[in-house]
């Protein structure tokens, strides 16, 4: 349903679209609800049947003890370290590539690009042994650099880019910059880029959030005595003849409350860049 103020017309949910809403939003809270109810208690407790619903009091020392056996402070230094590296560089080289795919001129275009969608078919175990060896041969083993720099550009990135400025980069603009004498990096700078800021706010957000919970490929490169990424870093949680099964919630928990306050933070710009997309689109 609709309403009109001040000669703009305004949309408006009815009741069953609150519902629907309201129930989703349960939905999508109740895993997060369930991880703090699961680290404020202890694993007697969880075993219970039917399990709790409802707090218990040993959240804070479940806390305490998953930040000092999973050494977690310097895990979230590093795994923000690592997946803001991977997100600005799959950002800005995924830019570059896309624009040359999408209004750029050259032999072989066409192939070259298919040659980059044809890699995201290929399953990323097949590449694991070569790249250790090469980490390796570099000296780079449990070192930061060997989880960086593998995931700086993504075949996914670049196809997404160049989707993306094929529509909401115009020819003419980037002619018009050419008659006015700017070169390549100018155009890349002054035109590309603020076109391509809603699409880079998107790729930047989900590159951030697919390499902070990367565990396949950091925990070959690193250990978790070493330079560990919080998922790496919880594993240490889980071993024993006995795993405390509160303290590993405790410690998921605190692995994933920065990526909700980087949405807290940033959400309302991500979601105006993706409302100015579609705009412009």
């Amino acid at each position: 349903m609709s309403r009109t103020t001040e000669g703009k017309r305004q949309l408006t949910g009815g009741r069953v679209a609150h519902a629907v809403l309201i129930l989703f939003a349960a939905g999508s809270l109740f895993p997060l609800v369930w991880t703090a109810i699961a680290a404020s208690g202890t694993s007697g407790r969880l075993a219970r049947t039917p399990p709790p619903f409802w707090f218990g009091g040993h959240l804070v020392e479940n806390l305490e003890i998953a930040w000092t056996d999973a050494n977690l402070g310097t895990a979230l230094i590093n795994t923000t370290v690592v997946a803001g590296s991977v997100a600005a560089g799959t950002v800005f080289f995924s830019t570059l590539a896309g624009f040359a795919f999408a209004k750029l001129r050259f032999r072989f275009r066409n192939a070259l690009l298919a040659l980059v969608i044809g890699t995201m078919m290929v399953p990323p175990q097949l590449g694991v042994v070569p790249l250790y060896l090469l980490i390796a041969e570099l000296s780079w083993t449990d070192r930061l650099q060997s989880v960086v720099l593998p995931g700086l550009v993504s075949a996914f990135g670049v196809f997404f880019m160049r989707q993306y400025l094929t529509g909401a980069l115009p020819t003419e603009l980037i002619e018009a910059a050419r008659v006015d004498g700017a070169g390549s990096w100018r155009v890349m700078w002054h035109v590309v880029f603020p076109a391509a800021r809603p699409a880079m706010a998107v790729l930047g957000m989900l590159t951030f959030v697919m390499a902070w919970n990367d565990f396949f490929w950091p925990i070959i490169a690193l250990t978790q005595s070493g330079n560990p990424t919080v998922q790496v870093a919880l594993t240490g949680l889980g071993r024993g003849y006995v795993p405390d099964q509160s303290v590993i919630m405790a410690g998921a928990l605190l692995g994933t409350l920065p990526l909700l306050l980087a949405f807290v933070v940033f959400g309302r710009q991500i979601v105006g860049g993706i409302m100015q997309g579609a705009v412009k689109g």
